[in-house]
Order: structure tokens, then C-alpha cells, then sequence
């Protein structure tokens, strides 16, 4: 992409789930906040309701004196229309609805199987997987149609499998996968120095060395202006062999759905040494169901997380799609600070100042005991028109068990969701260390499941077919 100063506020930015209540109105609240971009922004939405109703919102946001950033809003029915010409895509969708998120989550505790989050790994990411990544495949082909050249952001989960199926569709696509939860560990080592050193840091002032995959991260260096913060968390878990104190109502299962004390990730920290970098809620879903997700109990009293309800998010998103209505009513919008890094990476890409941090890229080298082409968390180098994966080493030996068998599943399931072959995510469901069942009580398990989510699944017809 070669820009000059005048192009910078003429950006084309196709947003695939542009009917979002939550991520595109970060996007919308971001891009209002910066002087130094401008275009306009499609919106394109299987919900076109919802996509009108943010475009609405946009345009009345550009229009306030308040608001620096200038931008044109327009919602599209058709993705060929939105992408055409695009500078940058974001995909940002909830592949099916809420039901069938319910089923992924909550049918697994039928048979005693708890996920706090159940989008990436164990039976709900799998069958989330399998639904949501033929979506995947027609926006690659329709990329490559429209608009080869545009950088394109994920934020959808399965983030691994996405990221991977783009590349596997248009290999030549420039994607790369965002998610927010090592910031939340290095807010975490920012609270640390805070209470121990009284010092008074800034995420930027926390270098640090990431990788592993998507939602099971780790930090093997930590530094603070030269600082080594190793030894200072290690001290800082060893104080705390009980995770950070919670009310006794924040441990309540019915509240807070994202509340923690961080045990898992200090437990996890002990074991193999390096820093955990993403929340409880994910990290748990990796591991062996014993270790953390035996049983309820487990859960709320020993290690003090949550398992979030789609209930829950039924009536949060309900919250989100009332405000929006309130804003698309006239409502100001109200600007607030996201702590996403999305603009800063399209302005770094335009050229407009340079940056590290963490993204979802294919490996081509930068984590050095995993495999060329899987699908790896690390730091990477944004600058003009390029974003350079940056060499994080090898993965701790021990740990590195636990992400190849990971990183072989999510290789295999994209596999599996585009070539429509269900026996094979059978075998991959069966593997995964959260199903502890007999296979006669895991195919039930995962029929039910398929079957609840057939109305997303290409293949279903055909499988079922096989079956009788």
C-alpha cells in the first residue's frame, strides 16, 4: 500500500459484522478519537438492521465538533459492494446465534463437562469451529475477489482456526488475528508494581516476549525499564498461594462473569515458569478437565473464576442492543477509552509511526520448536504497509507438550469444518482432554450437539446420511 499524507484521511474500511453492538462500536468510538485518519467505513452485516443502525450512529458521531476523527458510515447487503476497493477488512461476527453458543457451552454439563467460555477449545470450540469456519472460507474468496491487496484484522473466535483458514483459503491474504487478554496480564504486572514498588507504570512500559496460541499465551520475559519482573511475580504468586482475594459475592457464581483471582494463572506459573498471559477463564479450557474444571466447585470455591452463561450474555447483549437503539434514537454517543490497539495498527500499516505487540499469525520461524504454518501467538513489528512477526524463542519444554497437542487439533479442525468430514472432528472431540467419556456417551454428546447447530453446518445432511 503506498500512501501519501493526503490519502490519510481517505481510508477505505470494510467491516465484516459491521451490525456489531460491541466491537464496532469500539472501532466507531476509536476512530472518532483520532485526528490523523478519515474515510469511510462499510458496514456490512447479515443483520442489515443492525448494520443501518450503526451507520446512522456513525454519521452523527463524525458530525459532533467533539470528535476528531471524520468518517462516512454506510451499511451494504451485499459483501461484494462493502469490500470492493477496501484499504483494511475487519471481520468481527458471532458465527450462528446465542442458541447455539448455549448448546456448545451448556449441553457438555449434561455429561459433567464444564467450559468457562467454550469458544475455542474443548467440545463448544470444536463444534463452534465447525460452523463458523466454512463463513470463513467465503470471506477469504471474497477478499481475494474484491480486494486482494487489504490488510485484514480478525477478532472472531475460533481465533487460531480463523486466522488459519483465511491463509488456507487465500494463501497470499494479509491477516492477522487480534485479542486483548495478554493486555489484561500486563495490567496485571502493572498492579504488582504499583503495590510492591509504588511505582506507576503504563502498558507500553511493560516489555515483553510472548507466544503459544490463541486464549493459552505465556510470557518468558517481562521487563520494566530494564527491570526483570520475574523475580517480582514470582515473589508476588508466592505471597498470594491463594489467588487475589474476591468478595464473597464477586465469587458467587451469578456474579461477575469475568471475575478471577488469577490462580490459574499463578498455579500455571509455578508449574512451568513462565508468565500466563491470558485470562482463567481460557487458560482452564486448555488443560486436562481435572486440573481445573472437575466439577462446579472447583471452579467458584477453589479457584475463584468464572463460567460464563450464555444466559448472561443473552442479557448483555440485550443491554448493548437497548443503548444502541437509545443512540440511533439521538442519544450522544458516549466516547470512552477502549484499550484496543486496532487504529494504532491500521495507522502503524499506513506508515503513520511504527509499534510492537501481540497478534495471531501464521509461523513462519518466530516460535522455533512449533510447526511452519500453524497458527501462533507472538509479537510483531507494524510499520509501513508490513506486519513482521518478532522471534520469541522456543516454547519451555514442558509447556510446549500442552500447545503442540493444541496446536495438532486446531490444525486438524479447520481440516475437518471445510472439508465437511465430521468423523474426523468425532476423533478430534474424543481427543480433546475435557472429554472424559466412553465414545458411546461422546457420540451422543456430539450428535446432540451437531444436531443443534445443523442449520450452520454445510455437511450435516450428508453426515447424518452416513450414520444410518
Amino acid at each position: 500500500m503506498e500512501n501519501t499524507v493526503k490519502d490519510f484521511k481517505n481510508i477505505h474500511i470494510a467491516y465484516i459484522g459491521g451490525g456489531s453492538r460491541a466491537w464496532a462500536h469500539n472501532l466507531m468510538n476509536d476512530l472518532a478519537l483520532d485526528e490523523e485518519i478519515g474515510g469511510d467505513l462499510r458496514l456490512y452485516d447479515i443483520d442489515f438492521e443492525g448494520a443501518k443502525i450503526n451507520e446512522k450512529i456513525g454519521n452523527e458521531l463524525s458530525l459532533r465538533d467533539d470528535v476528531k476523527g471524520k468518517w462516512r458510515y454506510k451499511a451494504y447487503e451485499n459483501i461484494g459492494d462493502a469490500l470492493t476497493g477496501a484499504d483494511f477488512v475487519v471481520i468481527s461476527i458471532l458465527p450462528g446465534t446465542f442458541d447455539e453458543m448455549e448448546s456448545d457451552v451448556h449441553l457438555p454439563e449434561e455429561y459433567g463437562i464444564y467450559q468457562p467460555v467454550g469458544d475455542t477449545t474443548g467440545p463448544g470450540g470444536i463444534v463452534r469451529s465447525l460452523r463458523c469456519l466454512p463463513m470463513f472460507r467465503e470471506f477469504a474468496l471474497a477478499i481475494k475477489q474484491y480486494c486482494p491487496k487489504a490488510w485484514v484484522i480478525n477478532f472472531t473466535n475460533p481465533m487460531t482456526a480463523c486466522v488459519k483458514t483465511l491463509y488456507k483459503v487465500f494463501p497470499e491474504i494479509k491477516a492477522f488475528g487480534c485479542c486483548h487478554e495478554v493486555f489484561g496480564t500486563q495490567k496485571l504486572l502493572i498492579k504488582i508494581l504499583e503495590e510492591e514498588y509504588g511505582i506507576q507504570a503504563t502498558r507500553d512500559d511493560i516489555r515483553i516476549n510472548v507466544l503459544g496460541v490463541n486464549h493459552f499465551t505465556f510470557l518468558t520475559e517481562a521487563k520494566y525499564k530494564g527491570m526483570d519482573l520475574f523475580p517480582i511475580y514470582r515473589d508476588y504468586v508466592n505471597k498470594h498461594p491463594e489467588g487475589l482475594e474476591q468478595s464473597v459475592e464477586a465469587k458467587h457464581w451469578a456474579n461477575g462473569a469475568y471475575v478471577t483471582t488469577e490462580l490459574v494463572k499463578f498455579t500455571l506459573f509455578k508449574r512451568y515458569g513462565a508468565i500466563a498471559a491470558a485470562g482463567d477463564r481460557h487458560l482452564a479450557e486448555f488443560c486436562p478437565g481435572n486440573w481445573f474444571l472437575a466439577n462446579k466447585e472447583i471452579v467458584y470455591a477453589k479457584y475463584g473464576f468464572s463460567l460464563t452463561s450464555v444466559d448472561w450474555r443473552k442479557i448483555e447483549y440485550q443491554q448493548r442492543k437497548e443503548k444502541a437503539k437509545r443512540y440511533y434514537e439521538g442519544e450522544p454517543f458516549k466516547l470512552y477509552n477502549t484499550g484496543e490497539e486496532t487504529v494504532r495498527q491500521i495507522k502503524a500499516i499506513l506508515g503513520l509511526g511504527d509499534f510492537v505487540t501481540n497478534v495471531n499469525l501464521p509461523n513462519f520461524g518466530q516460535v522455533s520448536n512449533n510447526p511452519l504454518g500453524a497458527v501462533v501467538e507472538t509479537n510483531a513489528f507494524f510499520s509501513g504497509d508490513s506486519v513482521r512477526p518478532v522471534h520469541a524463542g522456543a516454547v519451555p519444554t514442558a509447556l510446549n507438550a500442552l500447545i503442540m497437542r493444541i496446536i495438532e487439533e486446531q490444525e486438524e479442525v479447520v481440516d475437518a469444518a471445510l472439508e465437511g468430514d465430521y468423523e474426523k472432528a468425532f476423533v478430534l472431540f474424543m481427543n480433546n482432554p475435557n472429554v472424559c467419556l466412553t465414545e458411546e456417551k461422546a457420540r451422543e454428546l456430539f450428535n446432540r450437539m451437531l444436531e443443534n447447530t445443523k442449520a450452520y453446518l454445510p455437511y450435516y445432511d450428508a453426515y447424518r446420511a452416513r450414520q444410518k
